[in-house]
C-alpha cells in the first residue's frame, strides 16, 4: 500500500457514518475514489429501494476522498456545496461510487461522483453528483 492509500484510509475509518452503512473504501487513486456499500435493511426507503440518503452519503464521502487526495497530508477537506440528480431507484445488492476531481484549486476543489446500482455483477447508474470541496487545516489524527 501506498503512503497516500494508507492516509486516505486511515481517515475513512473514522467516518461513523460509514461503518454504520457498511461502506467500504474499494480503490483509492490520485483524484479518484471508490466506495462500495451494501443495502441493508437500515437503509432502504418505503417502497425498498436503497434510500436516497445512502446514496448522497457514498457519493458525497468519494467525492470529497477524490479531492483529499490531492491535498498535502496536513490537510483535510469538508463539502461546501453538492448536488444530486437521482436517475433511478437504487435496486440491487450494493451501491458504488465512484468519485474523482473535476478541477482541482487551493481554495475550492470541483468534484463529480457516479452512483450505480449492481446486481449480480451488473452496474446500472442511478445518480449523478457534482459539487465543491473546501481544503482545511486537518484537525486530528
Amino acid at each position: 500500500m501506498t503512503n497516500l492509500d494508507i492516509r486516505i484510509r486511515e481517515n475513512f475509518d473514522r467516518q461513523a457514518m460509514m461503518q454504520t452503512l457498511g461502506a467500504k473504501l474499494t480503490r483509492v487513486a490520485p483524484g479518484e475514489i471508490e466506495i462500495s456499500a451494501p443495502i441493508l435493511p437500515l437503509a432502504t426507503q418505503q417502497q425498498g429501494f436503497g434510500h436516497a440518503g445512502l446514496t448522497f452519503s457514498i457519493g458525497d464521502s468519494a467525492a470529497g476522498y477524490a479531492a483529499l487526495t490531492l491535498l498535502p497530508e496536513d490537510s483535510d477537506v469538508v463539502t461546501s456545496e453538492i448536488k444530486i440528480n437521482l436517475l433511478a431507484p437504487a435496486v440491487g445488492d450494493r451501491l458504488i461510487a465512484r468519485g474523482r476531481v473535476v478541477r482541482p484549486g487551493k481554495r475550492l476543489i470541483v468534484v463529480l461522483s457516479e452512483v450505480f446500482a449492481v446486481t449480480d455483477g451488473r452496474e446500472k447508474q442511478i445518480a449523478l453528483m457534482t459539487g465543491t470541496m473546501v481544503p482545511i487545516p486537518k484537525t486530528r489524527g
